[in-house]
């Protein structure tokens, strides 16, 4: 994931093999709890939520209840929408543990509503994508799949990774 470009990029091996726009912190980027920044470095997926559910599936506290839908006239403020793909840091002291830990602060790839802000920072930390790109993406983000956040891609070495 690249924030300064707002792009998730998918990669096999060193190649990119599909990209989408995505909304990351409006903070800016840092792992502080409360910061509403969007935490830098190695992850993995730890929970994935919402195998089969329709794309404005509207997820209030990682559950869809009573079948909610998101409709374009609804006064919802920022709806978590299809699919979540809650990450846990793999980096000790840097985003996993303590004060910084990524798993407690709640943050997810996750479908959005608001669609023409992607390519912008304007989420509460999460890293947000379109509910089509993040039903694309679901099927292939296995848990225990590691996720860089990062603002350029490079050669990162991969974590020690202690799932």
């Amino acid at each position: 994931m690249q924030p300064a470009r707002q792009r998730l990029l998918e990669m096999d091996g060193g190649a990119a093999t599909a990209n989408w726009p995505v909304s990351t912190g409006r903070a800016g980027l840092g792992e502080a709890l409360g910061s509403g920044k969007t935490p830098r470095g190695w992850h993995y997926v730890r929970a994935r939520i919402g195998t089969g559910l329709p794309a404005d599936a509207v997820l209030r506290g990682r559950r869809w209840r009573d079948e909610e839908r998101w409709e374009p006239s609804s006064r919802l403020q920022d709806p978590i929408l299809a699919r979540i793909l809650w990450l846990c840091g793999l980096e000790p002291g840097r985003n996993r543990g303590g004060q910084v830990d990524t798993f407690r602060r709640y943050i997810y790839l996750h479908g959005t509503a608001d669609i023409a802000h992607l390519g912008q920072a304007v989420s509460a930390g999460c890293v947000r994508l379109a509910p089509d790109a993040i039903i694309d993406l679901f099927p292939r983000s296995t848990a225990g799949l590691p996720v860089l956040i990062a603002d350029t891609y490079a050669s990162f070495p991969w974590p020690n990774r202690r799932t």
